[in-house]
């Protein structure tokens, strides 16, 4: 793969590498491209949610050492030592950062922010809506906990769990589409919406939890395919026609499953289940968006081979735009690879955070969020189709 992106790709990586590296408050983002940006889906793109439920730390991310890297070094709910690639993709789109959390969200801020943009997203959650609900070979341990959230006369609260799961951020945006109709009218509503980005980032919760209770591979895969094609559906059926998704990377290769294996085989590697289900995934994936494409008048889509992108930057460490000097171990943790461990207020942290590819056990460093947007947002066809996002935000 070292040969298939293009100079103009590497050339262009340096400008989101060097906002990871000083901050989104220090640079100012380019011409807004579109009207709204709306996120759905884990930890990989959650700007905090999960600081407004009732769950143990493990399933927050608003303490040290997150956020060392944030605007005043400051944790936000960010799975991440800095900015993740919600708020990378954001600012390339013409956004300071992500939208805010939704349940950050009051109802007076509610009605200011719903024409910019909403981030529903919650660390720990898939498409199935007991994900994220036991512990799972390294992965977050969620205390099955209820809480209700104080309704509104807008009804956009409802009762939720341990985490989000993608069924109950599809309620509130279902929620929030119905307030803007009745603030705004549905000529505009549909207008804004049709204009407006959609991004989606799941799937690998479902996946490790498979993982740790294997059945039919191919099964597991078809229904995982099926959830995505439903939730974006929905989505399209309440007015999104514009949808960036991002596809599973090499889940073997994250520090915690480097663990697991050296735990069950005593070697060391990838735990290569997992990578042999993410690589058979994006095909399958890759197939049902062309035929829902077809299905859906309008609408329009980039695919993001995150695999491929990821295996990319294991085989090219370093490059023009990027030098990487750890790719197994994470940054902050303890232990082998670093996540024997969590990544809490104790934790040490790596000073050369830049050259890790894991900020902690399971997430990527800032650094790598930046590389994974500027490669979607001007990547070739290697790495996103059938368009890249600043030619779906044009169209």
């Amino acid at each position: 793969m070292a040969n298939r992106t293009s100079p103009y790709v590497l050339v262009a990586l340096c400008l989101f590498v060097v906002l990871a590296a000083s901050g989104a408050e220090a640079t100012n983002p380019p011409q807004r491209l579109v009207p709204a940006v709306f996120v759905f889906g884990d930890s990989t793109v959650d700007v905090g949610n999960n600081n407004h439920l009732n769950v143990t730390a493990a399933a927050r991310a608003n303490y040290p050492q997150y956020g060392v890297d944030f605007h005043r070094s400051s944790p936000t709910g960010r799975f991440s030592n800095g900015l993740n690639t919600a708020d990378l993709l954001a600012w390339g789109l013409g956004f300071r950062r992500s939208p805010p959390a939704y349940l950050s969200l009051t109802e007076r801020t509610l009605r200011s922010q719903m024409h910019k943009g909403i981030n529903f997203a919650s660390g720990g959650s898939g498409f199935a809506d007991t994900t994220g609900s036991r512990l799972v070979n390294s992965e977050l341990l969620f205390v099955s906990l209820i809480t209700e959230r104080n309704s509104t006369n807008l009804s956009l609260y409802m009762q939720f769990g341990e985490v989000i799961p993608m069924s109950r951020q599809l309620e509130y945006f279902s929620g929030v589409v119905k307030f803007m109709t009745k603030q705004s009218g549905e000529t505009k509503t549909a207008s804004l919406l049709c204009k407006s980005i959609f991004i989606i980032s799941a799937g690998s919760n479902d996946m490790f939890e498979y993982s740790a209770f294997p059945g039919d591979d191919y099964e597991f895969l078809s229904s995982l395919v099926a959830a995505y094609k439903h939730s974006i559906t929905a989505l399209y059926e309440m007015g999104a026609r514009k949808f960036i998704v991002i596809s599973i990377p090499p889940l073997g290769c994250i520090p915690s499953q480097r663990l697991r294996r050296l735990k069950q085989t005593g070697t060391q590697g990838c735990y290569d289940p997992l990578n042999d289900l993410s690589l058979r995934f994006y095909p399958m994936l890759d197939a049902m968006m062309q035929d829902l494409a077809h299905e859906l008048p309008g609408m329009a889509y980039s695919l993001a081979d995150a695999f491929a992108m990821v295996t990319f930057v294991f085989e090219n460490p370093r490059t023009e735009s990027w030098t990487f000097t750890e790719l197994e171990a994470a940054c902050c943790g303890a232990g082998p690879f670093g996540a024997a461990y969590p990544c809490d207020e104790t934790a040490p942290v790596c000073a050369n955070r830049d050259e890790y590819l894991f900020w902690d056990a399971n997430h990527p460093t800032e650094t790598v969020s930046a590389i994974a947007a500027q490669t979607m947002f001007d990547g070739n066809r290697t790495f996103v189709k059938p368009v890249n996002v600043r030619e779906l935000a044009q169209l």
